[in-house]
């Protein structure tokens, strides 16, 4: 996955986030300013996610289900079925994770955001 591409986020490895075991596969994370937006493992992804839209994508999609090891308030974990939505995943999936991306930013001091959340990806 692509998500370094999204303006000042950064990528890499981290064991320390499994939450079991030497023997658990490495963990992908996502983040901006230090802020975790996007985590791999196992095939899911979980993202960060507003409360009322995170309940909506539960109740709507059978893949999408409270975030693994994390708030299940305000993160989701997305399984590979979201890929399986007939073209429409992709897109799906890379609206998800910009969301997570601008809630992040959203919650950072100003002057640290490498972009406005209000109107990053408008015209």
């Amino acid at each position: 996955m692509a998500y370094a591409s999204i303006c000042s986020a950064s990528h890499h490895f981290d064991k320390s986030r499994v939450p079991f075991d030497e023997h658990n596969a490495e963990v992908e994370v996502w983040k901006v300013r230090g802020k975790m937006f996007a985590m791999l493992t196992r095939g899911v992804v979980t993202l960060k996610a507003d409360p009322f839209e995170a309940e909506m994508l539960r109740h709507t999609h059978d893949w999408i289900t409270p975030g693994w090891h994390m708030n299940k308030r305000h993160w989701i974990s997305v399984a590979d079925g979201v890929l399986n939505d007939e073209g429409a995943g992709d897109r799906f999936l890379t609206d998800l994770v910009t969301d997570s991306y601008l809630l992040v930013v959203a919650g950072l001091p100003r002057a640290q955001r490498p972009v406005d959340p209000a109107t990053f990806g408008r015209g």
